[in-house]
Order: C-alpha cells, then sequence, then structure tokens
C-alpha cells in the first residue's frame, strides 16, 4: 500500500471515529450548525450559529432525534452549552492544543441535517498566544486553521492527527476559520454547568479614556500617558467602598497597566477575579495613591 494511500485511509477512520461525537444542532435554522459530545450528556457549539435556546433537537450518528435542554451560552466566546439524555454515544476525546504546530494538519468535522458525516482537509495555519473577541471573550490561545467552513460546519470540532479533539470550530471576520481552543471551552463549559451564566468582574465605576500630561506621567514615572478616569461612582458599589472618587484616573488594576477601559474590561471580564481583592492605582489630585478593592460580579443584564 503507498504512503499516500495509507495517509487517506488512516484520515477516513479518525473522521468516522471521531464523528461518532458528532452531531447536528437543531435550532431553527435551514442548515443546522454541529455540536460536539463534549462530556457525558454535554453538548457544546457555535453560539452564534443558534437562532434560539428552546425547542432545541440533536441529530445523533445513527440518525436518531432526540430533545436538547439549554443550560447556558456566553456570546463573548461563542460556546452554548445543552445536555442531552440517553444520547447512547461516545464522548469526544479531548486533546490538548499546546502541542499544535503551525503546518500540523487538521480536520474540521460536521453533521448534517439529516445526520450525514461531513469532513474538511487542512492544516493548521496560526497559532499564538491569548486574546479577545470581537465580542470581548478571553479565548485562551488563538488557533486559526485552514479550511473551509462549509455551512452547517460551526460548532464541529477541529480533529489533529491522532483523532483529539482541540476545539471548536467558528466563523471569523470575512468568513475566516478560527477554533476556540479547549480550555476556553471547558473553562466556559464549567462556569455554564455550575452557574448557569459567565462571572464577569465589576467595579461599579463610570469611566472613559483620558491623556494625562507629559509633566505630570514623567514626574510619576508612569509606563504610558493615558488613564482611565472616574465620571461615576456607584454608592455602595465595590470602587464606593475601596475608596474611589470622581476624577480619579486609574493607571494599574492588580498590578496590571490600563491605559483605556477596554484593558478594564479585560481584566474584569477574567472570572478567577470575581471576589478576589486586588491593588489599584490611582492618581489623584497629582499623586500617586493606592487602593485596594474586592471586585464585584456584574449584575445580570
Amino acid at each position: 500500500m503507498s504512503s499516500l494511500l495509507a495517509l487517506s485511509n488512516s484520515l477516513a477512520d479518525t473522521v468516522e471515529q471521531t464523528g461518532s461525537s458528532v452531531v447536528a444542532v437543531n435550532a431553527g435554522r435551514r442548515v443546522a450548525s454541529s455540536g460536539i459530545h463534549w462530556r457525558n450528556g454535554i453538548v457544546v457549539t457555535s453560539d452564534e450559529s443558534l437562532q434560539r435556546y428552546e425547542e432545541i433537537t440533536v441529530t445523533l450518528a445513527d440518525g436518531r432525534t432526540v430533545a436538547a435542554t439549554h443550560l447556558g451560552h456566553d456570546s463573548s466566546t461563542d460556546v452554548a452549552v445543552f445536555k442531552i439524555s440517553d444520547a447512547a454515544i461516545p464522548v469526544a476525546t479531548i486533546g490538548d492544543t499546546t502541542t499544535l504546530k503551525v503546518g500540523n494538519l487538521v480536520l474540521g468535522i460536521a453533521r448534517s441535517n439529516e445526520g450525514e458525516l461531513r469532513a474538511a482537509l487542512g492544516a493548521v495555519s496560526v497559532v499564538s498566544g491569548a486574546w479577545r473577541s470581537m465580542n470581548g471573550g478571553n479565548i485562551d490561545q488563538y488557533i486559526r486553521p485552514d479550511i473551509t467552513l462549509y455551512p452547517g460546519f460551526a460548532g464541529g470540532p477541529l480533529v489533529d492527527a491522532a483523532g483529539n479533539v482541540v476545539g471548536m470550530n467558528t466563523s471569523g471576520r470575512r468568513g475566516t476559520a478560527l477554533t476556540i481552543p479547549v480550555a476556553t471551552v471547558n473553562r466556559v463549559v464549567e462556569q455554564l454547568l455550575a452557574k448557569g451564566h459567565i462571572a464577569r468582574g465589576y467595579l461599579g465605576v463610570g469611566m472613559q479614556p483620558v491623556r494625562l500630561p507629559n509633566n505630570l506621567t514623567t514626574a510619576l514615572n508612569l509606563p504610558t500617558a493615558t488613564g482611565v478616569i472616574v465620571v461615576n461612582v456607584e454608592p455602595a458599589g465595590p470602587a464606593d467602598q475601596a475608596g474611589v472618587l470622581l476624577g480619579d484616573v486609574l493607571v494599574k488594576l492588580d498590578s496590571t497597566t490600563v491605559s483605556d477601559t477596554g484593558d478594564v474590561m479585560a481584566l474584569l471580564n477574567s472570572s478567577d477575579r470575581v471576589g478576589k481583592t486586588v491593588p489599584l492605582q490611582v492618581v489623584r489630585g497629582g499623586v500617586l495613591v493606592e487602593l485596594a478593592i474586592a471586585i464585584g460580579e456584574r449584575p445580570a443584564e
């Protein structure tokens, strides 16, 4: 047998084996999105591909259709989580994205409304560090596979050559494929199973970017010439209790430099900071003031 034929057969076997844990999520669109049987009875899919969260069914590998219960979703990371009962299908074998290298062969796998298996072959084109999505979510790793996300592929797995699921595929800008890595999916699943929502940090302030005078930046030895000025303080909120005043300029939060509101929101989006008391550095009356603030949980909208 030629090496090319052996590779072809190996890829087909990988699709068949891993595809048994891939389902079609029927959520009101003409073309169903795909989903991954991530844990026993737990299916994850792309949140942006869903039209509704109620009256959802999933189509399994054997063609059966079963009801799915919405457990929660996080639009910022594009992860939605559902529960299914009596599925009797394998759970996906979850891999490790930290082993991915540019050039590694990968497969995108999907399942159609009718239960048919679909696959797309490509290579990893970009692997880099953590990033923030367009909706403000913290994604643990930037992975861009060179595969075509045909209709219905969003929410399906990215699979490495060993048959391990290394993430969930979704659409990026201009239709490019992006992969939400395993670490991010696991983090979101854990929080949604525990709380039904994603905990976000909360300071209880209104704020906007501001530029500091060059002489003040130099005198205080600040790393940047911009900060975030407090324009409103919520009574009895975390900032109020920490002693933050109107006109204070935030320059550091939890020992991290902040130069605009996006920096602050990125820090607060990390759920592990909720309930944690962290140092806060502000410019007040031309001098640096050190405070300690207990980060609250952002109220549900």
